[in-house]
């Protein structure tokens, strides 16, 4: 029998809470989630994946049937990967404007711009960069920093994009690099940095 939760008129992170919730108090191996919108849509599709399932979705009537099956006993991705990455410092830079410091916007977009150039120089300890708020028009198409940011991406960087905050300033559809993710992942993601460094 496939668990059913409807999450449908839910923000963001409730629908990957209450998924993470029932997997983890019945220990499911297949489930189904009702999202009505992209965001989520994505968020629940990524948390599954990260949790080993495979997830398929179909839309119906504007809605989002995302069902994941896997096999029982399957260590998470996610868990594994930390247990490889413990003796790396890890540092998460969470990006929350589209420029840097308060006053002239002009130049502290070109401070951003500089910033993000100039953050390669953290090395292998550089582990996350997450952009909310303002942040994520950074991440869109025709911004600035856009090709920096892809060939952060293709070295290997993981880079998350708010997906409540996309949805908020109607930029979904044009996102052009990074995860989408939901509060849930960026909370995750701050407990297990060494170090957060907010911009």
């Amino acid at each position: 029998m496939v668990k059913e939760i409807d999450a449908r008129g839910l923000a963001c992170p409730a629908p990957v809470l209450h998924t993470k919730n029932a997997i983890e108090e019945e220990n499911l191996n297949s489930i189904k989630i009702f999202v009505d919108n992209e965001a989520s849509k994505q968020n629940v599709s990524r948390f599954l994946k990260s949790q080993n399932f495979e997830v398929s979705v179909q839309k119906r009537k504007g809605d989002f049937h995302v069902t994941g099956r896997r096999e029982g006993g399957v260590e998470p991705e996610g868990v594994a990967a930390e247990k490889q990455d413990t003796e790396k410092k890890k540092i998460m830079v969470m990006v929350c404007n589209d420029c840097m410091g308060h006053g002239d916007d002009e130049l502290g977009s070109k401070l951003m711009v500089s910033f993000l150039k100039t953050i390669k120089e953290m090395g292998d300890e550089l582990w996350r960069l997450v952009f909310v708020n303002n942040g994520v028009k950074l991440a869109i198409k025709d911004s600035e920093v856009l090709p920096i940011l892809k060939e952060y991406e293709k070295d290997g960087l993981y880079i998350l994009v708010c997906g409540t905050c996309l949805t908020h300033f109607n930029l979904l559809d044009k996102k052009q690099v990074g995860e989408t993710t939901n509060m849930l992942d960026i909370v995750t993601a701050m407990q297990l940095a060494d170090k957060v460094i907010n911009i």
